[in-house]
């Protein structure tokens, strides 16, 4: 049977097309300025003559940002706090709610130990304490610190946990039946069908190593030690600092100089920061409703 839809409800999706394409452009129109910002010609940004498309074309900023050496020395910065501070949290999450989403019969400390976890999340020790830790254990300017005092993000252990809770317990008796051990069954059993959730969190992990800037600016001494946000913060709020602390610039980067200026520098600077975002989300966004819904659904 043919379905036709009422002049109401064509209304109402049109509606929703027009509210939902506005909302998109919100988003996505200041991007696309600061895309055309980094490509324009600084006389063209000066004047505030740039909206959506380049004017007096040309990479100057962007030749300026890679061959002058700290932007990519901050990239790498960040990649290798990636590259540590996902993992880590990823198993640490893991080692965390698999014991956690038992009951209280299989582990007694449970209700105790998931408290211990959740207090940690309404109250803080504060900055001062924490910066006096991470002194006092010698890892000040080391990317350490921008790791281990978030090496467990409690708020997607507790997704984690609740969603292992809710899995059919037949799972594991079947595995205990055949003779798997606890760490046997996490690795063959329940991880594999935690392929959602652990997607989710991963890309919460990911895109909060990448975007965080405070802990960079507080941990490390050396600007050679920024982490690419903290770099960025420090040049969006004194570009003059970027220019002098910029190495190994050539005599043709020096007159790029006349092309480029703070605004352009730092909207280019800014777009090749979000790629790796762009990049990763494509592949993980299809988890990321399903993993959320399922580790929330049950307490």
């Amino acid at each position: 049977m043919k379905h036709t839809s009422s002049p109401s409800r064509k209304l109402f999706a049109f509606c929703n097309v027009i509210l939902l394409t506005c909302t998109a452009l919100i988003c996505v129109l200041p991007f696309v300025n600061q895309l055309a910002i980094s490509f324009s010609h600084k006389a063209a940004v000066q004047a505030n003559e740039v909206t959506f498309w380049p004017i007096g074309f040309n990479t100057g900023a962007y030749d300026f940002i890679l061959k002058g050496g700290a932007f990519t020395r901050a990239l790498l910065v960040s990649l290798r706090r990636v590259a540590i501070g996902v993992p880590v949290n990823l198993l640490l999450i893991i080692l965390t709610a698999y014991p956690l989403s038992k009951s209280k019969r299989q582990f007694r400390m449970r209700n105790i130990y998931s408290w211990y976890f959740v207090v940690t999340i309404l109250f803080s020790a504060g900055l001062i304490p924490t910066y006096m830790v991470v002194r006092f254990t010698g890892l000040i300017d080391s990317i350490w610190s921008l790791v281990l005092p978030g090496a467990l993000p409690v708020f997607s252990m507790l997704v984690v946990m609740n969603y292992m809770r809710s899995l059919p317990p037949e799972l594991e008796e079947a595995a205990y039946v055949d003779g798997a051990s606890h760490i046997r069954t996490l690795v063959s059993v329940i991880l594999p069908v935690s392929t959602p959730t652990l997607a989710t969190v991963t890309l919460f992990s990911f895109v909060a190593h990448w975007n965080s800037w405070f802990d960079g600016q507080i941990y490390m001494n050396r600007i050679e030690n920024y982490p690419l946000q903290s770099y960025l913060q420090t040049i969006v709020i004194n570009i003059e600092a970027f220019f002098r602390n910029a190495t190994n610039i050539s005599s043709e980067i020096a007159i790029l100089l006349g092309l480029v200026n703070a605004r352009t520098t730092a909207a280019a600077q800014m777009f090749l920061a979000m790629i790796p975002i762009l990049l990763i989300y494509p592949f993980l966004q299809k988890y990321f409703t399903t993993g959320l819904v399922l580790g929330s659904v049950k307490g």
